[in-house]
């Protein structure tokens, strides 16, 4: 069965599922690294990024972002001249009602009986101008870590804004 669309969980509806424990089969989530780059030392300048609006960032999504920031970052001032932070969990449970294609599939599929889904992703759950990805840096490096955190910031599902902090 195809991945769906990341428009369908984007939006919060209805109360959310966290406690893995009452549910069998929640699959792990794809990002697993939430500290990049040099961790020891200490930066005078932290840039975020901001999600404007409330939603869910599946673990997908979440992963990609890091991915693009970090390799950015990496490539264009080195692994020691930054630090960079998850700075969000993906909790909450994402479900789904499958359902059955093909010839047949009417005497298969029971519609909307018992909808409650099983569990397909997990997301994070973001409120309005909430830092999802952090990059402490050097001075002279603060216009990278912006197109950094620009090109993660394409890849979240909500508009963005980029805040400098010193």
């Amino acid at each position: 069965m195809a991945r769906k669309p990341g428009r369908m969980y984007r939006e919060i509806r209805g109360q959310i599922t966290t406690r893995k424990e009452y549910l069998k089969g929640v699959p792990n989530p794809k990002i697993t690294q939430f500290d990049m780059g040099n961790r020891r030392e200490s930066f005078p300048v932290k840039i975020s990024l901001l999600a404007e609006e409330a939603c869910n960032i599946r673990h997908n999504a979440l992963d990609a972002a890091r991915v693009a920031a970090n390799r950015y970052m990496e490539k264009s001032v080195g692994v020691s001249n930054y630090h960079l932070k998850v700075r969000v969990y993906p909790h909450v449970i994402l479900r789904e009602n499958k359902q059955a294609t093909g010839a047949g599939a009417d005497r298969v599929s029971q519609g909307m009986r018992k909808a409650y889904g099983k569990p397909v992703g997990t997301a994070a759950r973001v409120k309005p101008n909430q830092p999802v990805i952090s990059i402490e840096t050097k001075p002279q490096f603060i216009e990278k870590a912006k197109e950094a955190l620009r090109r993660a910031g394409m890849k979240i599902p909500s508009p963005f804004r980029i805040v400098v902090e010193t």
